[in-house]
């Protein structure tokens, strides 16, 4: 049983002595955590380990190293992991590997006696969460999960205004998440197609909106309903809207040329280091056919969520919408707050002058959000909101901030804030499977 609800004290880190870091898997999100390491953060911590088993692309992060102006540092196969954290006297590890390996790093480092940095979600399984409680209550060590929206400042303004009451006590939160033709395209080519690795997207992606819900009404999740299909992507549904298109992989392929959905990675020198470069260490294929056979996860997602509070959510993730951004409505029993956010307003074909890379997802330098407030009896009231810069509303660049800088800041997402966002997830996954709502205190017994 999982220690609901409930902080293991930890001591912070002294601030004066630079923490010493390595990160486990080295591919594209992990470059934030090693360009802060090496830049603007290396002040605070050291990066002194990479850990993966693809040379090619801890050659590509040691590349970032020595461009910054520093050696590069030791590189370690997964077999040396646990050697490598003695060898290198590291005091954190930052896993970005693949969901479903997360557990096993997390709990090797914990029993090593090192706090753990991992990126969202938590892992991939109820038997992995298990298995990081489990560590983290034998040993004490700190787990922070790397759920960036906490920090994006209109996600901290709304958790404000509802925690002063303005709304009163809440009753219902509508959440909706729109991923447009590119950001949503890009889950269905990567390893993230294949559910036994990521969970799907409830998962992978809506652990994200999931964590927020628990954070804003400060409560858990205690039943979950939900339906999914995959609707739009994969060879079925290519065929049935006329979408299918005849090649296997994007790269060096003439049937791709042409197609809006294929990702070019020559056109990145970037993705062409990291995967294309990387591709004979260990033969994964980052641009997959979106149409093609294999896939197992959703893109079509509505969940229903009862939380201990009494409060219940609605929410619904589609992966392939016209528009990227997301719509949040919650209601109380003294008016509603409602929050509109655009990252982008439509989405174009082929390459311009945002995208110079077809088929990805172009940086969100332009999103906008709207806030308001409706009172009982009383007319709307618009609710000046400042979008942060930088990845994920400015909540990238907080969260580093946060993480190397040794404070709590109250917003440190913890081993429960991350079980909670996946219990949500994986139980609504469950639901799927047996077309039954499922109770998250059974769902935890088995």
């Amino acid at each position: 049983m999982l220690s609901v609800n409930e902080r293991t004290p930890h001591p912070a880190p002294d601030p004066a002595t630079p923490r010493r870091y390595a990160i486990v898997g080295t591919g594209s999100r992990a470059r934030m955590y090693t360009r802060a390491l090496v830049t603007t953060h290396a002040d605070r911590g050291r990066l002194v380990a990479l850990c993966d088993t693809n040379r090619t692309r801890m050659a590509v992060h040691n590349g970032i190293v020595t461009d910054a102006g520093h050696d590069p540092v030791p590189t370690y196969s997964p077999d040396d992991f646990v050697r490598m954290l003695d060898a290198e006297a590291v005091d954190e590890v930052i896993v970005c590997t693949v969901d479903r390996l997360h557990a096993d790093y997390i709990v090797a480092a914990l029993e090593a006696g090192r706090d753990v940095i991992t990126e969202k979600p938590m892992t991939a399984d109820l038997e992995g969460c298990r298995r990081i409680h489990a560590a983290q209550e034998r040993t004490g060590g700190r787990v922070t999960v790397g759920f960036n929206y906490r920090y994006n400042p209109v996600h901290g303004q709304l958790r404000d205004l509802l925690r002063s009451g303005v709304i009163g006590e809440i009753g219902s939160v509508h959440f909706e998440w729109l991923l447009d033709l590119r950001h949503g395209a890009d889950y269905f080519r990567r390893w993230h197609r294949d559910k036994r690795n990521s969970g799907g997207l409830l998962v992978h992606k809506a652990s994200h909106h999931f964590d927020l819900v628990n954070w804003w009404i400060g409560s858990r999740p205690t039943e979950v309903f939900a339906w999914g299909d995959l609707f739009f992507y994969g060879d079925e549904g290519g065929r049935r809207h006329g979408l299918a298109a005849d090649y296997e992989r994007g790269h060096g392929n003439p049937a791709a040329e042409n197609d809006p959905f294929a990702l070019h990675m020559s056109d990145s020198p970037d993705l062409t280091r990291l995967y294309l470069d990387a591709e004979h260490e260990d033969g994964y294929r980052r641009d997959l056919n979106v149409f093609g056979s294999g896939i197992t996860i959703e893109d079509d997602m509505s969940v229903m969520v009862r939380y201990a509070s009494g409060a219940k959510l609605t929410y619904h993730l589609v992966a392939y919408a016209p528009w990227e951004g997301y719509r949040i409505a919650i209601t109380g029993s003294r008016g509603r707050l409602e929050l509109d956010v655009t990252e982008f307003p439509y989405t174009s074909p082929g390459k311009d002058e945002t995208t110079p890379v077809r088929g990805m997802p172009a940086p969100k330098e332009s999103t906008t959000a709207e806030l308001r407030l409706r009172r009982h009896w009383a007319p709307p009231e618009d609710i000046p909101v400042a979008v942060g810069e930088g990845s994920h509303g400015g909540g990238d660049v907080r969260m580093l901030d946060s993480l190397f800088g040794g404070g709590d800041d109250g917003i440190r997402p913890d081993h429960n804030d991350g079980a909670y966002a996946l219990l949500t997830g994986l139980a609504a996954n469950a639901s799927m499977e047996s077309g039954a709502p499922v109770v998250v205190d059974r769902l935890l017994r088995g």
